[in-house]
């Protein structure tokens, strides 16, 4: 059986990215993905493009799942969520906007007739007021509220600790990492990293303060592919 030839990527149209079924975005740090985040969130809550790429309803915050990985990127989402919220509800409100407009909500107000605006204004304004409510957590609080909520169906603990502390994990990692590719050099090899990390607590000092910046490294080569089977 030949295999289905992957698609090519193309680029995001925040007002034409279809909201159902499942979607991959691709970036890296500094490209706008906070952007384009709440711009599909303004779509959602005012239910744009339900007969083609939207969805079937407006939805409100508590009914959108946002996720992402640290408490401060968290706090920072919402925030800049319910601003983009506050922002566009203005829009809508107020008198055609001139040239230096944001285009973004130019656009999509040009989508809904002049006399739908004020409606819209009003979506997007209890939206904005309802932020403290939203869906909006890390990945882990997402996944520790689900086992807590569905502890029957999940058969987990009712009890259970959050461990937000990734120095024990990292450690194990690092010793991990130490015995594969440390254990099997020559002498001279490994009195060469010696002198770079004495120990693996040594080496796991200098990563984590490189953690942060991991989306700056570039991107690994794709190992090689498998010869594909015949059809």
């Amino acid at each position: 059986m030949t295999p289905t030839a992957p698609t090519a990527p193309t680029s995001l149209d925040p007002l034409r990215f279809p909201l159902t079924g499942r979607r991959l975005i691709e970036a890296s740090a500094g490209t706008g993905k906070t952007f384009a985040i709440a711009a599909l969130y303004l779509r959602l809550v005012l239910g744009h493009g339900q007969d083609e790429t939207g969805f079937s309803r407006a939805l409100t915050p508590p009914e959108i799942l946002v996720v992402t990985f640290t408490d401060a990127a968290t706090k920072e989402l919402r925030d800049r969520i319910r601003a983009r919220l506050a922002q566009a509800a203005t829009y809508f409100r107020a008198d055609p906007p001139g040239p230096d407009a944001d285009e973004l909500l130019q656009k999509l107000r040009a989508d809904y007739p002049p006399e739908r605006w004020g409606a819209c204004a009003r979506k997007l304004q209890l939206a904005a007021e309802w932020m403290d409510e939203a869906a909006v957590s890390t990945i882990h609080g997402w996944c520790n509220r689900m086992l807590r909520e569905h502890a029957f169906d999940s058969d987990s603990l009712f009890t259970q600790r959050l461990e937000t502390d990734q120095d024990e994990l990292l450690a194990e990692v690092v010793r991990d990492y130490w015995r594969s590719f440390m254990y099997p050099l020559d002498p001279p090899g490994a009195r060469q990293v010696i002198d770079w990390w004495a120990s693996p607590e040594a080496l796991q000092g200098d990563l984590k303060n490189l953690l942060s910046h991991v989306d700056m490294l570039p991107a690994v080569a794709a190992p090689a592919a498998a010869a594909s089977p015949r059809s």
